[in-house]
């Protein structure tokens, strides 16, 4: 009884949501739209013709602002485990992130491009056991940031989702060793309840 109340209460917020009518309203795949969007309107990250790899990116939102923004000259890249519905002007691999052939996959795809920024809002399967969740969590962060320090080029941009808890500060620390700056942002999209802050390392440093 408690889950199905906790469900409907959800779906009503859910629905209720400006950001999800405003998705709906505007073409967007989810209301994530207007995270990256805040981020990158303060920011400036992504301008046109970069070459963008979006890491975790169904239901494919992030990836239709990357696209817009990078332009025609631009380049996305798209990965996830869930499959995502065909946008023009993106490469996307379906496959799971820590598998090495599917790793290897998006780096034959890039063809040595070199990596302007490297957006992730991945997040781990949830089990509902909280230090199980922010371990898998930290994990996916740094196979991401491992990922972009072989990628990205000097001067490059790392924006990731992580969430706030055991190995939050370490993290937030290994980007700051490869980066010239480090910012927090909390869009105002992200609810207030959610623990989940967007981690941005500003001029990738060279090697």
């Amino acid at each position: 009884m408690k889950r199905t109340k906790t469900s409907k209460a959800w779906m009503q917020e859910h629905v209720n949501d400006p950001y999800v009518q405003r998705a709906k309203s505007e073409g967007y795949r989810s209301r994530a739209a207007y995270k990256l969007m805040a981020i990158d309107d303060r920011d400036h990250l992504i301008r046109s013709g970069m070459v963008v790899v979006d890491l975790g990116a169904a239901p494919g939102s992030w990836t239709q602002v990357a696209v817009r923004r990078a332009g025609s000259g631009g380049r996305v890249f798209a990965l996830d485990l869930l499959p995502v519905e065909p946008l023009p002007g993106v490469q996307f691999i379906q496959g799971d992130f820590q598998d090495d052939s599917v790793l290897g996959d998006l780096e034959t795809r890039l063809g040595g491009l070199a990596v302007d920024i490297v957006l992730s809002d991945m997040a781990p399967n949830m089990s509902g056991i909280e230090t199980t969740d922010q371990a898998r969590s930290i994990y996916l962060g740094e196979l991401a940031l491992d990922f972009a320090m072989r990628h990205l080029k000097p001067g490059g941009s790392f924006l990731i989702k992580m969430f706030q808890g055991a190995g939050f500060m370490e993290f937030r620390s290994e980007i700051l060793r490869h980066f010239a700056s480090l910012q927090v942002r909390k869009p105002k999209a992200s609810r207030d309840r959610s623990a989940e802050v967007y981690l941005l390392g500003l001029g990738r440093k060279a090697d």
